[in-house]
């Protein structure tokens, strides 16, 4: 049987969701078209806009469907640089990002951006008074709200604040955050400038149990956002293209029941997650839990392992019958310290020495027993591998 503990990665398909998708799919209309049957999914299109609104707590025209966080943080990053003001060429960004964010600010860079760091706590939070500093003048600024490794929980409202106040556009990145702490866009956006402060939000659906491939960016209505494809008005002109309605009724299902359960899960999966933090740690005293101890998301639990080789722990779990994973499953595949870790201010070393467990709506108990039987073993293993720290 296999436990799986990587819902951060990835979490099953939702029934409802499936449901809702292959009931959808049924319309054949193209939601631009304007005969019946285009008219037809059109409305179905627009219905789910606007729920999804209501759970992001912004207008429905201010949703715009996306395949996913990728996609989403790009739009976000590369439309509000390209739109940018005239000699503003700086991007403030902390060190702990999703890659999703690195890389197409490495990207920008090459255009002419000047990356300016924000350096992060032991625990991974933002430092909100840095950030802030680095504000005055700069093209945009973005961030996370929940550290999609660490599951440590930003400020997010005072990260907003601070980019209303300068003057800046900033991009919140949500996707870790979705299904398990309130977002209201609105509420964080606040009385910000009309194209400054909050001005978008990436989302991505297959976190919460919709299909893979659907997202939201949600983007005020003042926003200065250059479209990344064109050809066609659709979705305020920001992404041209035929839109996928089957999955945005998947997204926008999967988003409500989400939500409903958001506080009985928050509970439920941090009752679960600090029985297998207390449970590690008891088994192998020398393993440390990273991140914030308290303010984090609920189901995460990013674990160090002193002297192990992640790969080969998680190598050795998996033949367990446990699924984990070494840090963000964008980078699966590639045997390289975590960044996150190193931002931490830890060595090379100790960020070849993680793992993440990640608990959601499907996890049990018995998941839980089935790391606390093989972590011992596992870590003895892995430890005596003979290569932990190598280069």
């Amino acid at each position: 049987m296999q436990h799986y503990l990587d819902h951060a990665a990835t979490t099953p398909l939702r029934p409802e969701a499936r449901a809702a998708w292959l009931e959808a799919s049924e319309i054949v209309g193209n939601a631009s078209s304007t005969h019946g049957a285009g008219q037809d999914a059109r409305r179905l299109l627009e219905e789910s806009r606007e729920r999804a609104a209501v759970v992001l707590g912004c207008d429905p025209i201010e949703v715009v469907f996306t395949s996913g966080g990728t996609e989403s943080i790009n739009l976000a990053l590369q439309g509000l640089w390209q739109a940018r003001e005239l000699g503003a060429d700086a991007v403030v960004m902390p060190d702990a990002e999703h890659h999703a964010t690195m890389d197409t600010v490495a990207a920008l860079m090459s255009s002419g951006a000047v990356l300016r760091s924000v350096s992060v706590s032991r625990t991974a939070a933002i430092d909100v008074v840095e950030f802030a500093g680095l504000l005055p003048g700069a093209a945009l600024a973005t961030a996370l709200i929940a550290n999609n490794e660490a599951g440590t929980v930003n400020d997010a409202a005072a990260l907003a604040a601070a980019t209303a106040a300068a003057h800046v556009p900033l991009h919140l990145d949500a996707v870790s955050a979705l299904g398990h702490l309130p977002l209201s866009f609105r509420t964080l956006r606040g009385v910000a400038p009309d194209a400054t402060g909050l001005v978008a939000m990436s989302v991505a659906g297959h976190k919460i149990g919709a299909p893979v491939g659907v997202g939201a960016l949600v983007t005020a209505r003042t926003a200065r956002l250059t479209a990344m494809l064109r050809g066609g008005a659709q979705q305020r002109g920001l992404r041209a293209g035929t839109q996928d309605v089957p999955g945005a009724s998947a997204f926008a299902t999967a988003l409500e029941i989400a939500e409903r359960e958001r506080e009985s899960e928050f509970e439920r999966l941090s009752a679960m997650r600090d029985r297998l933090v207390e449970g590690i740690l008891t088994r192998v005293p020398a393993a440390e839990l990273l991140g914030d101890t308290t303010t984090r998301l609920p189901g995460n639990a990013q674990i160090l392992f002193p002297g192990a080789v992640g790969e080969s722990l998680l190598f050795l779990l998996d033949m367990a019958g446990v699924a984990a994973s070494t840090g963000s499953a964008c980078q699966a595949g590639v045997a390289e310290p975590s960044h996150v870790v190193m931002a931490m201010g830890r060595t090379e070393q100790d960020a070849r020495s993680v793992l993440r467990f990640s608990l959601g709506r499907t996890s049990t108990h018995e998941d839980v027993d089935a790391v606390l039987a093989v972590i011992v073993d596992a870590y003895s293993r892995a430890s005596g591998s003979g290569s932990a720290g190598r280069s």
